[in-house]
């Protein structure tokens, strides 16, 4: 599920200081080709927003899951109200066993090679190197050519400018926050420059996979 999920090659972070109307969020993500979407349970009311977008039939394609997730209980609950995939930003065992055994994928977040690998060997695919913006794409390459097995998703500092530097770096899929869902954009509620920015987050994206990955310097 969790390759499917990521075939555009990018996860869509929803982290906003109050709730808002995550339904018309999604769709306007989902218009503009991004369909994987991760509530942080920072957000206010994230776990009422992905119980009810996880029943909606009128979002198809659209893959919900939850991002900060801490510990054990936190993963159950997001497991409970439908999330179908976990995020953390650091790597907890007893989060990585839960969503084993819910048979939901887990993306822990991970900065060093050590803790990259310690998050692979916990069973984790992909892992998510956070937080990207105090490394950079060259980081991705330099990791990679000793460690090819591991599958990178980079978070924090992730925007449409550099978003095709990631993928060309050799990572798998971004995950874009702020610059995609900023708040003020999301207070307005301005759906259709939503879709327009994922747009062209996705053709970016889209157009760096199409070429030859960069080799380390």
């Amino acid at each position: 599920m969790i390759d499917a999920a990521l075939a555009s090659g990018v996860i869509a972070v929803v982290r906003l200081p109050e709730a808002t109307d995550f339904r018309a969020l999604a769709r306007a993500l989902a218009a503009g080709g991004v369909s994987v979407v991760e509530i942080t349970l920072t957000t206010p009311g994230a776990l009422a927003a992905i119980r009810e977008l996880a029943a909606r039939d009128d979002l198809p394609g659209s893959v919900v899951g939850a991002g900060t997730v801490l510990d054990e209980r936190s993963a159950r609950d997001v497991i409970a109200a439908g999330a179908r995939f976990v995020v953390s930003p650091t790597l907890d065992p007893a989060v990585v066993r839960c969503c084993r055994e819910g048979s939901v994928p887990c993306m822990p977040g991970a900065l060093t090679p050590r803790e990259l690998v310690e998050a692979w060997r916990a069973g984790a695919s992909p892992v998510k190197l956070f937080p990207a913006s105090l490394v950079g794409p060259r980081y991705i390459r330099e990791v990679l050519a000793p460690l090819p097995f591991l599958r990178l998703v980079p978070s924090g500092g992730v925007s449409l400018d550099n978003a095709a530097d990631w993928i060309r770096a050799g990572a798998i899929a971004v995950s874009v926050g702020t610059a995609l869902v900023s708040p003020s954009l999301v207070a307005e509620q301005a759906w259709d420059r939503l879709t327009a920015r994922a747009r062209a987050l996705i053709d970016r994206v889209a157009e760096a996979r199409r070429q030859p990955a960069e080799a380390p310097a």
